[in-house]
């Protein structure tokens, strides 16, 4: 594992990446220190609602945490997505934001305005312990604003290894290899493409996850991007993700009621075998062993395919992050919540709810021996060298209605390129937010 770590940090080192919250109600006069004659004082944590085996986890890291310090953990819950997005910002616009923030790394987590509302944690003395790579995805302006929840995850396609040996299908390794695979699929009465937009946020992933593609055709794309030197629309590489996901389409390759499919429905589908393929990033995967822990083990994973077999590699994301609420009245517990999280005894407990499902984003904790197969999959694109990171940890820009254009495109009610242009509108403003030079 340390030559996969090394991988990562080849390649998640160049950025400049499927979440929750802690927040302070406490009475106490005195702030708990960790003796045991320190008073009880309550940190509360919000995360997202999306993984059942995390919300576990979380529960029992903050249990075994109250036990050492004294300090009260209350675990609230939000929805993913768009809706989740807006609730965040609100919360913090309003002031009622709570002590600990898990959200995502990369450009979502500097929408946030980090300055303003995150703990610069730059000089914790736990820092040295966090992969360069995941701390490049959480610093701005040269300061550190979080500590990693999660794994290193590829973006890609996840599928059923066992209806894949009865159909005689292959890995593919280009679209036109995964289209065919599609065909197939189809004509023995599955469905080739799960489609889940109930959950809006879902659709996104054949476009996010082409990264690495668009980087093997143009690799200053990125910059170029940043600095409004290139559009997605009248850039032919970028423009191919969205062709992608309306060609899925187009073909009739998903699920009929895909538009009013949960992303639990595709789990199910996925895992029963009467989906073959979901378009996933691999954090699915505690989510699935949660679910169908009989099912696991038939679930593997492959890169999204580019158009050719030589430039086959996954594009990548790194940990989101755990932050820590500037306008807290209790960051000095919250620091030590995030210490805390961190230990080698707390991951042990993460890990004990939540299998890994990529590389860790802190430094020496091993992969289990019992890790996912899908994993055992991505892990050899880490070891060569054939990973890329997804663009919004190359880019400060994704704009928020992303997930609501690429339910237009996977639904037919724009082309790509209609897609294409309207994305290349939406981060405008963002991108006038954020003052970058160039716009």
């Amino acid at each position: 594992m340390v030559k996969t770590r090394n991988k990562v940090l080849s390649v998640v080192c160049s950025a400049a990446l499927f979440t929750g919250i802690l927040a302070g109600c406490s009475s106490n006069k005195e702030s708990a220190s960790g003796g045991s004659d320190s008073k009880e004082s309550t940190l509360t944590l919000l995360t997202d609602n999306e993984n059942p085996a995390t919300l576990e986890a979380l529960n029992a890291i903050a249990d075994k945490f109250e036990s050492k310090y004294h300090i009260k953990t209350e675990i609230e819950t939000r929805p993913g997505g768009s809706e989740g997005d807006n609730l965040i910002k609100t919360r913090f616009a309003t002031g009622d934001m709570t002590d600990l923030v898990q959200y995502n790394s990369g450009s979502l987590m500097q929408a946030l305005n980090p300055e303003k509302n995150f703990v610069d944690l730059t000089n914790e003395p736990y820092m040295d312990k966090l992969e360069d790579s995941f701390k490049k995805s959480v610093t701005v302006n040269d300061k550190v604003y979080g500590v990693p929840l999660g794994n290193f995850s590829a973006g890609g396609w996840l599928y059923n290894k066992k209806v894949y040996k009865e159909l005689g299908l292959s890995v593919p390794k280009t679209w036109d290899e995964l289209m065919a695979n599609n065909k197939k699929i189809k004509e023995a009465g599955k469905t080739a493409v799960i489609g889940t937009y109930k959950h809006t946020w879902t659709s996104q992933v054949i476009v996010l996850a082409d990264n690495y593609n668009v980087l093997a055709e143009d690799a200053s794309f990125p910059d170029d991007f940043t600095a409004n030197k290139a559009k997605i629309a009248t850039t032919p590489a970028a423009l191919r993700s969205f062709e992608k996901l309306a060609e899925i389409y187009k073909k009739g390759y998903m699920n009929k009621d895909f538009n009013a499919t949960t992303y639990e429905d595709g789990l199910k589908m996925l895992a029963e075998g009467t989906g073959v393929q979901y378009p996933m990033i691999t954090f699915a995967l505690p989510n699935i062993e949660k679910l169908y822990p009989d099912k696991i083990n038939d679930i593997g994973f492959f890169p999204q395919p580019g158009d050719s077999a030589d430039k086959n590699g996954v594009t990548v994301w790194s940990p989101g992050g755990l932050y820590i609420n500037k306008a807290s009245k209790h960051v000095k517990e919250a620091k030590k919540w995030t210490e805390y999280f961190i230990s080698p005894e707390a991951q042990q407990i993460l890990m004990s709810k939540v299998k890994p499902y990529g590389p860790s984003g802190i430094k020496d904790i091993k992969l289990p021996d019992d890790t996912y197969a899908a994993v055992k999959d991505m892990l050899p694109y880490f070891d060569e060298g054939k990973t890329a990171p997804a663009l919004e940890f190359l880019s400060p820009l994704k704009g928020p209605s992303l997930e609501q254009i690429t339910v237009s495109v996977g639904s037919g009610l724009k082309t790509a390129k209609e897609g294409a242009e309207s994305y290349d509108k939406d981060v405008e403003k963002q991108a006038m937010q954020l003052g970058l030079k160039g716009w």
